[in-house]
């Protein structure tokens, strides 16, 4: 079996298109996956912003201030 020049560029350009969507989506579910495992604040970190700024965060105001940055990220 012979392949002519041709076909074997547009196989070529046809393979690296497929390879590209591919590693798009498969990039964007690892990405989004470990960014919910791991968000990029926690909780300590905007309990040490509220003291930095000089204020005894209560509970609700960090359940408030994580709610919302959740709701922000999707």
């Amino acid at each position: 079996m012979t392949i002519e020049v041709w076909q074997f560029v547009l196989y070529l350009i046809l393979v690296l298109i497929a390879g590209a969507v591919g590693g798009f989506f498969l990039a964007r579910w690892l990405f989004k996956r470990e960014l919910e495992k791991h968000p990029p604040i926690s909780e300590q970190q905007i309990r040490a912003m509220f003291q930095a700024m000089g204020r005894k965060p209560s509970e609700a105001q960090i359940r408030s201030v994580m709610k919302t940055m959740k709701k922000n990220n999707q």
